[in-house]
């Protein structure tokens, strides 16, 4: 990878787009690259924080593993997605495993570098502290989901989060463009895919969304959002 190519892995993201050239280019000055193999871990729950990292080819499963081994998936992140902000900030330990599906590559910045940058340039703070904040009030609604949303309005939530993610309009309608097996879908909701498949096929039968090969398009955005709100 070039340096204008980790450059433009940056400003591909709403973390550094909107950032001055001149500080993008420090930040892509400090990038360090890695490859991972399908399957392998970039880092563990409880590891301690290295530095803020960004998918540039492949995919990453962000997630935890239950003591019976049931697996929660937080997150799937797609080339563009940066994350670690969490332990980056605070140094506290990695809250969750993150592992590579398919071969992958990264960036990450180092967590000493990038705080020294912020400490140089305190104005930097504040958009920084902005994306911390979107996250913040996305968790709140997952948590406050989990506890009194049906079945069928947390998946309308979650269909509405991965768009706002990784919505492509197409002509066919608006396509989340990932990778998404229903299995997955099930752990990000803590539901078995039997239960997410039977909410799919109403969602299709309604004319909302279309499921095709791992993928997922939504047809009809306002019925979607009203089941979303509906509780």
């Amino acid at each position: 990878m070039s340096w204008s190519e980790e450059r433009a892995a940056l400003v591909a993201s709403d973390w550094f787009r909107e950032l001055p050239p001149e500080v993008v280019t420090q930040f892509a000055a400090m990038a360090v690259r890695r490859r991972l193999a399908d399957g392998e871990m970039l880092f563990a729950q409880g590891d301690a924080p290295d530095g803020l990292w960004g998918v540039v080819s492949g995919r990453i499963r962000a997630g935890s593993v239950s003591g019976e081994g049931k697996e929660l998936l937080v997150m799937q992140f797609e080339p563009g997605a940066w994350f670690g902000e969490i332990s980056m900030f605070d140094g506290l330990a990695r809250t969750h495993d993150a592992r590579a599906v398919g071969a992958t590559e990264m960036l990450m910045l180092p967590r000493d570098r990038f705080l020294g940058l912020l400490a140089q340039q305190p104005a930097l703070y504040p958009h920084f502290v902005k994306m911390l904040c979107r996250k913040l009030r996305l968790a709140f609604s997952y948590i406050e989901d989990a506890q009194f949303a049906s079945l069928p309005a947390r998946l309308a939530r979650r269909l509405i989060d991965l768009l706002a993610l990784y919505g492509r309009e197409t002509p066919e309608g608006l396509l989340i463009d990932l990778h998404l097996p229903q299995d997955d879908l099930g752990r990000m909701l803590g539901a078995s895919r039997q239960s997410v498949s039977k909410e799919l096929k109403a969602l299709e039968a309604g004319g909302v969304v279309v499921v095709d090969y791992g993928k997922l398009r939504v047809r009809d955005l306002a019925a979607l959002q009203k089941i979303a709100d509906a509780g």
